[in-house]
């Protein structure tokens, strides 16, 4: 079952390749935009719904664990792939997307944080759970 794995990473690798070239040709860039972050999301939201649906076995953990372990060297190639100086060239296109990225992810960690709620800390989580450990050893001598 690890071919499974394999094949999968091999799927979503393709996709988000794919779809970084479409990217990077709709923005008017002459480089993969973003291939290897889609298909690393891909992977994870077929992990989520293999695992929903009791498909994600050992053997398919370990096919993707298997090339997990050359992630950052395939990065690096793909990386090297890219044309920079062209990128660059974009001029001022190159820092208003950059900055936009940026204020949107800051949007969106407000965001998630204001629909998720105020947590607990870990001081919070110890200090509850602290009288119900010692109650139960009192109750145990």
């Amino acid at each position: 079952m690890t071919i499974s794995g394999v094949a999968l990473l091999a799927l979503c690798t393709l996709i988000g390749q794919a779809l970084g070239e479409l990217l990077g040709s709709v923005l008017g860039v002459k480089a993969n935009v973003g291939g290897v972050g889609i298909a690393m999301i891909l992977l994870i939201g077929s992990r989520v719904v293999l695992t929903d649906r009791g498909l994600w076995t050992q053997g398919v953990s370990q096919g993707v664990m298997l090339w997990a372990s050359l992630y950052i060297p395939i990065v690096i190639a793909m990386a090297a792939q890219q044309d920079v100086a062209a990128a660059l060239s974009g001029g001022p296109m190159v820092l208003v997307g950059g900055i936009g990225v940026v204020c949107l992810c800051f949007i969106m960690v407000a965001l998630i944080g204001r629909v998720a709620g105020r947590g607990e800390t870990m001081d919070e989580i110890e200090a509850r759970e602290r009288p119900v450990n010692a109650a139960e050893r009192t109750r145990s001598a």
